[in-house]
């Protein structure tokens, strides 16, 4: 199924029904006066988190959603039946914007709840509601009111314990296979992991998290350059980003090079994500010897005092996982309110971090396909075949 991480779609609540103008008739009986019942009540919608859903790849097929209109109300004070609710399953992890006004209506980060996102209309009321002592017949009703409509942004942003960060091919998704049961495409070339994937390490029956692979990044990547910077959203949400690192790149480059490379990125990405722990974790440490492993690790934490701590790791041979494992479900038992407190506010700066690129981005996309539909237009003129007349 394609990874599909944004989408716009349009909720229309239902109408309410109208009240009913209607008189009592039956033999034998003079004036029975007004028994027009009242309409129903319009059909609302309501966002549901369903923790099956990876995708929002759905809504591109069905942008359109429609609640039921309340049926207008009866003769013999017969009310109108109220329109179908309609319960859209979203998944966890997504934010909503009103795409208008370009504000946060809310988020779904809990399973099977239901939140309301738009409000059908009221029912309109019968005549019988306006009979009084003065008004023994009276003709007066009122029509149902329109239900809520919003054009809506959806932008999913998963839900992960930890983030993994770093540069294509720095074994991202072999650590994440090895240590969970998500099954990543793992290739010896760049650029193997196009979606995020997530998967759930466990330690033992209470000792659990769930870890994310984004694509990798590249220097420029803020710019536009590469995939991962179009998926850094989804480490938003983290507590923890464990930054990844080849201790023998592929192409001969240096460590500590593409560790400050990757780091400038994320702070020109996001201050916020920047300003998340970070581990360092040395990958493909079979690769070197002892020594040489001691001596780049000592070279990296030296040169950034944003790392909290390092780790050497070989997801081939296993070595250091367990270390690495321990500590990070040892770091979220030990989290206090404060530390909570810090980790949510930089999870919502996160969050408009992302908002804010992605509409930057939709708006350069939108800008260029202008350009480039006025730059077609121009070249199929040809000034010598243009004839002008003037009229009097």
């Amino acid at each position: 199924m394609k990874f599909v991480d944004e989408a716009s779609i349009r909720v229309e609540a239902g109408k309410g029904g109208h009240g009913c103008l209607s008189f009592r008739r039956e033999k034998y009986i003079e004036m029975g006066g007004p028994d027009g019942g009242d309409g129903g009540d319009g059909g609302s919608i309501y966002f549901r988190g369903d923790a099956a859903l990876n995708t929002l790849v759905d809504f591109r097929f069905q942008p359109r959603y429609r609640a039921g209109t309340g049926e207008s109300g009866k003769g013999k004070d017969r009310t109108g039946a109220k329109g179908d609710d309609l319960v859209v399953k979203v998944p966890l992890g997504t934010s909503v914007y009103d795409e208008d006004t370009d504000t946060l209506i809310l988020e779904v980060v809990n399973a099977d709840e239901d939140l309301l996102i738009a409000r059908g209309g009221f029912h309109g009321l019968g005549n019988v509601r306006f009979k009084s002592s003065t008004n023994r017949a009276p003709r007066k009703t009122t029509p149902g009111t329109p239900g809520e409509i919003f054009n809506l942004r959806l932008e999913l942003r998963l839900i992960a314990d930890v983030g993994l960060l770093g540069l294509p091919n720095a074994g991202k998704s072999t650590l994440i296979s090895v240590v969970s049961e998500a099954k990543p495409k793992i290739a010896d070339y760049p650029f193997t992991t196009l979606v995020p994937n997530l998967g759930v390490v466990r330690l033992d029956h209470n000792r659990s998290f769930v870890i994310a692979d984004v694509p990798g990044l590249i220097p420029g990547a803020s710019e536009g350059a590469g995939l991962g910077i179009q998926f850094l959203k989804h480490l938003s949400r983290t507590r923890i980003l464990l930054h990844l690192v080849d201790a023998l790149p592929i192409d001969g480059g240096d460590p500590l090079e593409n560790f400050r490379a990757i780091e400038a990125e994320v702070a020109k990405y996001s201050e916020a994500i920047a300003q998340k722990p970070q581990w360092l974790v040395i990958a493909k440490s079979d690769l070197l010897n002892d020594a040489q492993a001691v001596d780049l690790q000592d070279r990296l934490t030296a040169d950034s005092a944003a790392v909290d701590r390092s780790f050497v790791v070989s997801a081939v041979t296993g070595a250091g996982l367990t270390p690495l494992l321990n500590a990070i479900a040892d770091y979220f038992s030990a989290l206090d309110a404060p530390d909570q407190k810090k980790a949510e506010a930089l999870e919502q700066a996160a969050g408009q971090d992302a908002h804010s690129y992605s509409k930057m981005l939709r708006e350069a996309r939108h800008k260029r396909r202008a350009e480039s539909m006025e730059d077609d237009f121009d070249e199929d003129i040809d000034d010598d075949e243009v004839t002008v007349h003037y009229e009097p």
